[in-house]
């Protein structure tokens, strides 16, 4: 019975945590796609870097418990510190204004396979919230597993505030992958904040046309069909491919560069729409 109890307040003190601790940050949006591949985590990685080039600050967690690959998008070095408070820790900095938390980087081999069931699962997701001590406060950007499982379910039960970005490529084996994402969010009540079409077309490099390997448009024809917002495309680009291999975000820095431009009005649009619902 004591033992019980004592789950019990522990839970119960985790719950205060978690309500304490998102209280304190603006916004929090998860970026989801119905499969995998489409460059889902890229995005909320280089998301979140732009966003911190504003001067926002922001939190980038990684929840894709079984594949995570933000810290190596990043290239990122360091790891999470100690925090006074005992259990508690603090992110790990990529920048001045980027602090990010995945199981990733709490792993000695990084290529051990986490075997996990759910109520695992939905555990260290609400640790990476109570017990790490985020200093952000501005934006929360979470980077979720293709699907519609037990770690966007947690997210849409745990932050009853988050919206949704959904990310998609072109072609309709990826756009009714969308259908259910959408219908996911309607089922729990999350806002979709909007869709981005990835992978969206191909500058040839020799005359300068676009190609459109993946068909076009789908995206936007899925949001007016659902009445969604569409954020915008973004266009394929080797050398962001071989940058996310090497952990390489320099690209952001070239705004001519036709991925990076996307990118840029994308978050631009991002941040009208959050200021707007914040004020």
């Amino acid at each position: 019975m004591e033992e019980k109890k004592s789950f019990r307040d522990a839970r119960e003190e985790q719950e205060r945590e978690i309500k304490e601790r998102l209280s304190k940050i603006k916004n929090k949006i998860m970026i989801m796609s119905g499969k995998g591949g489409v460059g889902k985590s890229s995005i909320a990685a280089y998301l979140s870097i732009l966003l911190s080039k504003k001067g926002y600050k922001v939190g980038l967690m990684d929840i894709d418990l079984h594949g995570p690959s933000i810290p190596r998008l990043l290239g990122l070095k360091s790891s999470v510190t100690p925090s006074p408070h005992p259990g508690k820790a603090f992110p790990a900095k990529f920048s001045e204004n980027l602090e990010v938390i995945s199981i990733e980087i709490l792993m000695e081999d990084k290529d051990t396979a986490t075997i996990w069931r759910g109520p695992i699962k939905l555990n260290v997701i609400r640790q990476f919230i109570a017990d790490i001590e985020w200093e952000s406060d501005d934006f929360l950007i979470i980077d979720s597993p293709p699907g519609t499982g037990d770690e966007p379910l947690t997210i849409a039960q745990t932050i009853s505030d988050a919206k949704a970005i959904i990310v998609t490529t072109p072609q309709e084996i990826s756009l009714a992958d969308v259908r259910k994402s959408i219908n996911f969010c309607k089922k729990v009540n999350m806002e979709i904040l909007g869709i981005i079409e990835n992978m969206s077309g191909f500058v040839c490099p020799y005359c300068g046309k676009q190609i459109d390997l993946f068909k076009k448009d789908g995206g936007v024809f899925v949001a007016k069909a659902k009445g969604l917002r569409f954020l915008g495309r973004i266009p394929i680009e080797p050398k962001v491919v071989q940058a996310g291999d090497e952990g390489d975000i320099s690209f952001l820095e070239n705004k001519e560069l036709a991925y990076t431009k996307a990118l840029m009005e994308i978050t631009d649009r991002i941040e009208e729409l959050c200021i707007k619902s914040v004020h």
